[in-house]
């Protein structure tokens, strides 16, 4: 039997529009003719049942009204229903406030039909009226928020030591030391204060794609394009556990904050949750259609979020094993999904824009429009950082809050590097918030720092909402 070419959701719409054009385009030109008595009477009709309801109170607001001078003042109220060609609507004017009182409109036939209430008049009866109370409240404009002022990032220490592609970072809880991996196949761990190299790990054979630390155990883990999951034990420095399952290269992992699961994703389309202690396959997430890029975890749910090649993120209930909801507003590879630290929501990113969520639907929050190139990695901190890396070595900081770009520029290549290796493949901020640390194309870490001589002065808000666009879903 033939296998059925699977396509993507995109495709299959845009086909079935096509076919339905191509079955009614020849009738485009043959529509029958209008019947005008018939049109005249759906009008009416669908008059009278929106607005039967205000008949009542138009035949009562027709009374004449006193005003405080003795004056009287008409104030007849003109309704339509459509049945007839025409419609007169008379506007009175309030003999005191000199201004026309507010205005309903109703669809009619040919013409629109005013219903006009007064407002309120105090020392009157007319408060006592509902029929005299209807007004139109004008909304308020939606007011745009203004970004909060960063202070602008700069490069504070180049550290060289890995001889391939630094493909990953993770900081220990305590924030004294981070580890990176390498195509070099190794795992090193360096002093964050000084940048000096500590310890160097061997054991994987192929290029590592993602390291984490262990908050509650001395652990490290690590995952690599040779298949393999291991469980590094920082006391002896060696691997005690291997988790075998994934049936390709692994390129992310990550640690639930507080129950004893890891989870990892990669080449084979699934994410597997393990159990730390027995390395037992609890759950294999299935439901993606490419290569798995990006997996992160939270201790309320969703407390799996994944982001894939075929440029949809899922959202994953830990206890059933099965996805909750799919995101398919991506156009290209999600190649990355960071969580916020402290408030309840998470970003994406891929080539098209980055996209902001809402945890825990997943309801759409904002676009984040500018970085055009491939996104390979996000970091957030607690002070509403949103740093993005891409393939070509441009980063951008954005706000948070209102997706306002602050800064961006071209990471600096190693001398005697190619512009070609100018590729920022990971990135994660310090505990503190205070320090960013990238893994580059170029074999080097960059470590960023804010610039403590700018301030507002120097470095104002370019904030310009009326060149702000449209924000799209």
């Amino acid at each position: 039997m033939e296998d059925v070419q699977k396509h993507s959701v995109h495709t299959l719409i845009f086909r079935s529009l096509k076919r339905t054009h191509d079955l009614f385009v020849s009738n485009q030109g043959n529509l029958p003719d209008v019947d005008d008595r018939l049109d005249k009477q759906r009008r009416s009709i669908k008059a009278k049942d929106t607005y039967g309801s205000l008949l009542d109170r138009v035949a009562t607001g027709n009374e004449p009204k006193r005003t405080p001078s003795g004056q009287t003042v008409e104030r007849p109220l003109a309704i339509t229903d459509g049945s007839t060609d025409t419609a007169s609507s008379m506007v009175k004017f309030n003999a005191d406030a000199r201004r026309p009182d507010s205005v309903l409109a109703i669809p009619g036939n040919n013409s629109t039909s005013l219903v006009r209430a007064s407002m309120p008049n105090s020392g009157s009866g007319a408060g006592s009226n509902g029929a005299s109370n209807l007004q139109l409240i004008p909304k308020k404009a939606p007011t745009i928020p203004k970004p909060k002022w960063h202070a602008p990032w700069k490069l504070s220490r180049v550290i060289s030591g890995h001889l391939g592609w630094v493909r990953c970072i993770a900081v220990e809880p305590g924030n004294e030391w981070f580890a990176t991996g390498a195509g070099d196949r190794v795992i090193k761990i360096w002093d964050l204060a000084s940048g000096k190299l500590k310890l160097s790990l061997t054991g994987h054979v192929s290029t590592v794609r993602g390291v984490a630390v262990s908050t509650k155990h001395p652990y490290l883990f690590s995952c690599g394009e040779d298949r393999q999951v291991k469980c590094w034990d920082l006391e002896y420095n060696k691997v005690i556990r291997h988790y075998h399952g994934h049936l390709s290269a692994v390129y992310s992992l990550a640690l639930h904050p507080t129950i004893d699961v890891l989870a990892t994703s990669g080449r084979d389309s699934t994410a597997r949750i393990w159990d730390m202690r027995t390395k037992a396959n609890v759950h294999t997430l299935t439901g993606h259609t490419n290569t798995v890029a990006s997996v992160v975890a939270q201790a309320t749910n969703p407390q799996i979020i994944t982001g894939s090649h075929d440029s949809t993120v899922r959202l994953w209930d830990l206890a059933a094993g099965k996805s909750v909801c799919t995101l398919t507003n991506h156009k290209k590879s999600v190649r990355s999904v960071v969580l916020h630290p402290s408030l309840y929501m998470f970003a994406s990113a891929s080539p098209d824009n980055i996209k902001q969520w809402r945890c825990p639907e997943g309801n759409f929050v904002q676009n984040i429009s500018g970085h055009t190139a491939i996104v390979n990695c996000m970091a957030a901190n607690n002070d509403g950082v949103l740093v993005s890396g891409g393939d070509n070595g441009t980063m951008f900081f954005w706000d948070w809050r209102t997706g306002y770009n602050f800064q961006r520029f071209q990471a600096p290549v190693q001398p005697g590097s190619m512009d070609s290796e100018a590729g920022i493949f990971a990135m994660c901020f310090d505990h503190s918030g205070t320090r960013l640390i990238t893994a580059e194309a170029d074999k080097t870490i960059k470590v960023y720092k804010e610039d403590d001589e700018a301030s507002e002065e120097t470095h104002p808000v370019n904030w310009r909402p009326d060149l702000l666009k449209r924000r799209k879903f």
